[in-house]
């Protein structure tokens, strides 16, 4: 099982207490580990047509997030950069799942509502046949990136604040970029797909109230970083997943939750031996977190829809 490297001082006190002052008060219930989405559907007959044209009258369930204390949102590193493209802007990555998560399944297989039905709060995630982590790998870029962005001006959040610990829930995770009125939100992954798949994929949402308004900001972030991620990793887009590196999704509470624009980018498949030879590699993982900038970069800085 691989280690994790330390990639930067954490600091967690002093950046914990930053995020409370640009969120207010509200932000305090999710760095304890209570979500501010409300944390299920209303107890009432519902009828709805499912994704896949179903047509179904049931008394949704009700669910809840686990209220025990989980790895809280923190914001990388500070800089005294004041000047760049991205002053004034704030972004949140979302590095997925928490080195912790393995070891503590009575929390992250409580049951969340993630705006269309029932999940897990959180899973472990992947890893590639030598046991390097999806959750390590995550971290790591998330970590290059929030300093990237920060060298361009920006205030970077992310969802958590090192890979030791459980959580936060998925529906958390979207609340902490609602709450910062982040301009644009990025959740990290790689995948687990068939080991004959290569590629990386930008996962896009699917309107359902709650983020009607993110779809059009959302699918122009989305192909922005699809096209800086290619130019700049060298990974090809995805063979198994989407068309040309895009995929919709209406499963994922992270993107069905969000009102600010939101994407996941699987950046490459974990199962695959030619993917995990650059995912597990600290000059590429550099190189992944840099196309990651620029795609913001080019969404944050250019006209984007608003609808």
């Amino acid at each position: 099982m691989a280690t994790e490297p330390t990639l930067m001082d954490a600091r967690p006190v002093r950046r914990l207490v930053l995020l409370l002052s640009i969120l207010g008060a509200g932000a305090l219930a999710i760095a304890v580990g209570i979500g501010a989405i409300p944390h299920g559907p209303p107890k009432l007959a519902a009828k709805s047509a499912g994704t896949h044209g179903r047509t179904t009258t049931s008394v949704l369930p009700s669910v809840s997030t686990p209220s025990i204390p989980m790895s809280g949102p923190t914001t990388a590193p500070r800089t005294t950069t004041n000047q760049g493209p991205l002053v004034g802007k704030v972004v949140v990555l979302d590095p997925g799942h928490n080195g912790g998560n393995a070891g503590a399944p009575s929390v992250i297989n409580q049951m969340i509502w993630n705006g269309r039905e029932s999940e897990t709060c959180d899973t472990t995630g992947t890893e590639t046949d030598s046991g390097y982590t999806e959750a390590l790998f995550n971290f790591n870029v998330a970590q290059l990136a929030a300093s990237d962005l920060e060298a361009e001006g920006a205030t970077v959040i992310l969802t958590r604040n090192n890979n030791s610990g459980v959580g936060p829930c998925v529906t958390q995770r979207a609340a902490i970029g609602n709450q910062a009125h982040a301009d644009a939100a990025v959740s990290i992954h790689a995948d687990g797909g068939p080991p004959s798949g290569r590629g990386f994929a930008i996962l896009l949402p699917v309107a359902d109230g709650v983020n009607s308004n993110i779809i059009g900001p959302s699918t122009a972030l989305g192909t922005d970083l699809r096209q800086a991620f290619l130019a700049d990793t060298g990974m090809p887009v995805s063979t198994y997943d989407g068309v040309d590196g895009l995929q919709t999704r209406s499963d994922l509470a992270g993107t069905n939750l969000s009102t600010v624009p939101k994407v996941f980018i699987e950046c490459g498949n974990m199962r695959n031996s030619m993917d995990a030879s650059f995912l597990t590699d600290p000059s590429w993982q550099a190189r992944a977190a840099r196309g990651i900038t620029q795609g913001i970069t080019s969404f944050l800085t250019a006209g984007v829809p608003t609808t």
